[in-house]
């Protein structure tokens, strides 16, 4: 009789704790989220509607203009990232991880450092400093002769949400240069030593040898900038507040799941449809993170392989 292979309980065994864990904070809250966006509330009693919070949602305009109104600006927010933030990261990474650079550590932790502040902190910190009363920003560009250019940026709506982003994008671009830097350094010394021995080097190297060899890092990136853009809410609550200011130009999908969920100044707080507009959110994440999964991601290790 063959020996048959032990069962190996200690696995389970550690594992249990993180997996209970998890469930708690996020498994179970992500079902139910999805269970409450199938009912709404009729005097005062919970009535299973199916999807009717959705029909609403999508249908009548009380609804849709405020969700395609935020999901627009949601998509521009991750635009401004994926063009702005992710090639300065990368590019900063390139110019870190040149060997004969002084003070790269120094550098990298400057540039790191603002990734780890609080979102209240920063939001409150920029919306001061650009500020046209009291900010520093009019006083520094009347400096280099350039105050002519300053406006109440974020008091305007055609401002307002590009702003925000570029904000946000001082406040994070520190993390694909780290991702990147650490890809970089991880590429074998005798691959770009066989480079050097055909004539690739400097610019050259990196874009025929080092950027194809971190593909998959930047895709990673990119699919990271997009789960955390679309989760995006505490920049624009601090220093847009609620509202989403003005006249809702800054809206995003966050700010408006939070008024509809819990209620703001004379909008009464509706959980069933504030459920329906997180499943929404879900959804469009989940989408995004397959195309990349299953499409992007399949075509990289091709080309990579």
């Amino acid at each position: 009789m063959a020996n048959r292979r032990p069962i190996r309980w200690h696995i389970g065994v550690f594992l249990a704790p993180a997996v209970l864990v998890y469930t708690a904070v996020m498994i179970y809250p992500l079902f139910n989220t999805m269970r409450l966006a199938l009912f709404t509330e009729i005097d005062q009693q919970r009535v299973y509607v199916g999807l009717q919070n959705f029909s609403a949602l999508f249908g009548q305009a009380v609804w849709s203009d405020a969700f395609w109104n935020a999901l627009g600006n949601n998509f521009w927010f991750f635009l401004i990232h994926m063009l702005v933030q992710n090639p300065i990261g990368i590019g900063l990474a390139a110019i870190l991880s040149h060997k004969r650079l002084r003070f790269a550590a120094f550098y990298r932790s400057a540039i790191f450092i603002p990734a780890i502040l609080s979102f209240v902190i920063v939001g409150f910190a920029w919306k001061l400093i650009l500020s046209p009363i009291w900010g520093i920003a009019p006083s520094m560009l009347d400096m280099v002769g350039l105050k002519s250019l300053f406006a109440p940026w974020l008091g305007k709506e055609e401002y307002a949400l590009t702003t925000l982003a570029l904000i946000s994008v001082w406040q994070f671009v520190g993390i694909p240069m780290m991702l990147i830097y650490a890809a970089l350094l991880s590429i074998p010394e005798e691959v770009l030593e066989a480079g050097e021995c055909d004539g690739i080097t400097g610019m050259s190297a990196f874009w025929k040898i080092k950027l194809p060899l971190i593909l998959p890092s930047i895709g990673i990136i990119s699919v990271l900038t997009f789960v955390g853009n679309f989760n995006a809410f505490d920049l624009i609550y601090s220093a847009q507040g609620a509202l989403a200011g003005p006249n809702f130009s800054t809206d995003i999908l966050g700010t408006f799941m939070y008024r509809t969920f819990f209620g703001f100044q004379l909008q009464l707080g509706d959980p069933h449809m504030g459920s329906a507009i997180a499943t929404a959110m879900f959804a469009i994440i989940l989408i995004g993170v397959c195309i990349y999964l299953f499409g992007i991601q399949t075509r990289i290790r091709r080309y990579q392989f």
